[in-house]
């Protein structure tokens, strides 16, 4: 499945959760026990903009591209995984997403997350099962699995933890590779942030406070292990020969600090919320880059 068309799912249903809030903080309070009312509306919400955007995709995606009889591909070997990745990273959020609402609606923790968490999965499915009829893409099972692995990885650490210890996010920085191939990569920035896997980054961050309760480290204070690769101007090699034969593909492991901001404190829930939302996003910090024919230190990276 397209990482543009992950991101443009991912984009939306995150303007549900702001929809779903109002303007008064006592509105963005979570309830203790179960609002019917704000249950309703957060389900009649994520009802209506999943559907509004299966069927956006299928008018002003797929109609473009022939129709094909229910197929699978193998796309495990694309992109450096980077698409995986991205998977992983938009099936966790919207869990999130998911989950969050129900407990502001005041919905238990199971229904939180039977229903909330398992947002991202049932979505990107969905979008999956579309691919599948599409003769341009095709059902991957791969994305299927990368979508659980997100999933899962919100849904364990609730179990196990009852918070979210380790987030995964996201960070993106403009590369050289997108003027060589734009059709692929993307010809301007918006479009770069979402196509272009050069410049994309994911991160497992690690809140410290939340592993070592009894110690005097910052509670706002995270550790960043990051993912990306580079030198993809195709989802193969062998494109990318043909197209820039002086680069070759390389990943790229990274290991930095980073902000927690839903650990700040504030008495405004409004401010909450808009934490919550932004906190998806790593922050710059000092980091060192490590990949097969260098160790690079990077000041301020991002």
């Amino acid at each position: 499945m397209s990482w543009f068309r992950v991101k443009y799912v991912l984009i939306v249903l995150i303007s549900v959760q702001s929809y779903s809030q109002s303007k008064l903080n006592t509105f963005f309070t979570p309830s203790d026990t179960l609002n019917t009312p704000r249950r309703n509306l957060v389900l009649i919400s994520e009802t209506s903009i999943a559907t509004v955007s299966l069927v956006g995709l299928n008018q002003l995606w797929y109609s473009d591209y022939d129709q094909s009889k229910f197929h699978t591909v193998n796309d495990n070997n694309q992109w450096l995984q980077m698409d995986k990745m991205g998977h992983v990273f938009t099936s966790y959020q919207m869990g999130r997403v998911g989950a969050d609402l129900l407990r502001w609606s005041g919905g238990s923790k199971k229904d939180q997350l039977l229903y909330g968490a398992t947002l991202g999965f049932g979505f990107l499915a969905a979008v999956e099962v579309m691919d599948g009829y599409s003769k341009e893409w095709g059902f991957s099972w791969g994305d299927i699995a990368a979508n659980g692995v997100g999933t899962g990885l919100y849904i364990g650490q609730e179990l196990l933890w009852n918070e979210q210890r380790i987030d995964v996010k996201y960070s993106f920085r403009q590369t050289k590779y997108a003027p060589v191939n734009p059709e692929k990569l993307g010809n301007n920035l918006l479009e770069q942030v979402l196509k272009d896997y050069n410049g994309q980054t994911y991160w497992l961050s690690a809140n410290l406070h939340s592993f070592f309760k009894e110690s005097k480290i910052p509670k706002w204070l995270n550790i960043a292990l990051g993912y990306g690769a580079e030198g993809m101007l195709g989802e193969s090699e062998d494109v990318d020969n043909q197209l820039l034969t002086n680069n070759s593909r390389r990943r790229q492991f990274y290991l930095s600090f980073d902000v927690n901001l839903r650990k700040i404190r504030t008495q405004s829930p409004l401010l909450r919320s808009i934490f919550s939302i932004i906190n998806m996003i790593k922050m710059p910090f000092p980091t060192i880059e490590i990949s097969k024919k260098r160790c690079v230190f990077h000041l301020f990276y991002y």
